[in-house]
């Protein structure tokens, strides 16, 4: 793998140091005590002011995360979805990375529903978190959301674990093998957030996998961007399962934001097997430009050289083609229009309508279907112990 670029000096302008890489750590780095305490985690995550429901305050979850943070303004906020000053306020555009690490927002998520997926999990769990400190250029989140991004997290966690128990239980035992797992129920806890991520200021995640760890007949499920080695200490049992998202390095340098290295997230996935987890990889997003299948070829020979034979032999991987949107393509022009010069491609996409009902942009049909069968045959031929769960 390329090596990284030295991050800009402090002289240089706002935005330009915050695409600093020297902020996110090597899955090695040894930290004394909890990471979540160490400077670089506050590199990534140094709040500086809060928005709260009254509610989110009034409970423990939220008096928990506001004692880590003493000293810290708290506004109250009526809800937590629609904050004019953040949503509503179109200057906050040239702030975009600035907010997602300086600012966090409490809230009480109101409708706790479990929704069958069938791809990547048999369901989506209701979210501890919506949003995050990290700054994916083609991130789906922040597509309803306005001008900024920051992590919200829901502080009813108590009412979330016991929603999810509830489900679990009312499924009974896995009777035939999908896609999502040969005999485990598969939830998705972490569909519109990064646990790994959350778990820098709060227990949510904690929580979760705690939970699914007295669940025999389920798996948490999340995708992570960002190697945190706090969560090594949460003794999963094997009923969480991590997907490392991973893409060619010139890909992440421009689009992963604020992430950790792709090459620390492959490093990262021995120690979070032997620490209880299953580990899967995504393959996300595909993104079509020239050198793509070059680049793809050299990550997946950088995954056979690097990963001992105990994680391949439980792997698999997840293939995800870019999406986009009309509004996340006008946001990012106001803050990292290079990246649209990737994303934003009409003469290969074409608009389509999701399954929550979004107007999207994906790469045209024949396009997509020549792509994946492109990758297929990259993977095939490049790491042929990888197998594909599913692709998108």
């Amino acid at each position: 793998m390329q090596e990284l670029p030295a991050g800009p000096s402090p002289e240089e302008p706002e935005q330009q140091a915050l695409f600093d890489w020297e902020d996110t750590v090597p899955a090695s780095a040894p930290v004394a005590g909890a990471f979540r305490d160490s400077p670089r985690a506050r590199r990534m995550l140094d709040v500086r002011e809060v928005y709260a429901e009254p509610a989110a305050l009034a409970s423990p979850r939220g008096r928990q995360i506001l004692a880590r943070l003493p000293g810290v303004p708290v506004t109250e906020v009526p809800g937590h979805w629609r904050i004019p000053s953040l949503h509503g306020n179109d200057g906050n555009i040239a702030r975009w990375t600035r907010i997602k690490t300086e600012t966090l927002v409490l809230g009480v998520k109101q409708t706790l529903t479990t929704r069958p997926n069938g791809r990547s999990a048999d369901w989506i769990a209701p979210g501890a978190s919506n949003g995050c400190a990290m700054a994916c250029a083609y991130c789906y989140v922040p597509r309803r959301k306005g001008f900024a991004n920051p992590i919200t997290l829901f502080t009813n966690i108590e009412a979330i674990v016991a929603h999810v128990r509830r489900h679990v239980r009312a499924q009974g035992p896995k009777r035939e093998p999908n896609q999502c797992d040969p005999h485990a129920w598969v939830y998705d806890i972490g569909e519109n957030g990064d646990c790994s991520v959350d778990a820098l200021v709060c227990d949510n995640t904690a929580d979760l996998i705690a939970a699914f760890r007295e669940l025999p007949t389920a798996k948490a499920s999340f995708a992570t961007k960002f190697v945190n080695p706090d969560l090594l200490a949460l003794d999963p049992r094997g009923r969480t399962r991590v997907r490392f998202s991973v893409m060619p390095a010139n890909d992440s340098r421009l689009l992963d934001i604020r992430t950790s290295p792709v090459a620390d997230r492959i490093a990262a996935a021995a120690d979070f097997l032997d620490a209880g987890y299953e580990v899967h990889f995504n393959l996300s997003p595909v993104v079509l430009r020239p050198g793509w299948q070059r680049d793809w070829a050299e990550l997946l020979v950088h995954l056979g050289d690097v990963l001992p034979a105990r994680v391949k032999e439980q792997s698999a991987a997840e293939i995800i083609m870019l999406t986009h949107n009309r509004q996340l393509h006008e946001v990012n022009l106001g803050w990292h229009p290079k990246a649209e010069e990737a994303l934003w491609q009409p003469d290969a996409q074409e608009t389509k309508r999701s399954e929550n009902g979004a107007l999207n942009v994906r790469y045209a049909r024949e396009v997509k279907r020549e792509a994946l069968t492109r990758l297929r045959e990259l993977i095939a031929a490049r790491a042929p112990w990888l197998r594909i769960r599913y692709a998108f």
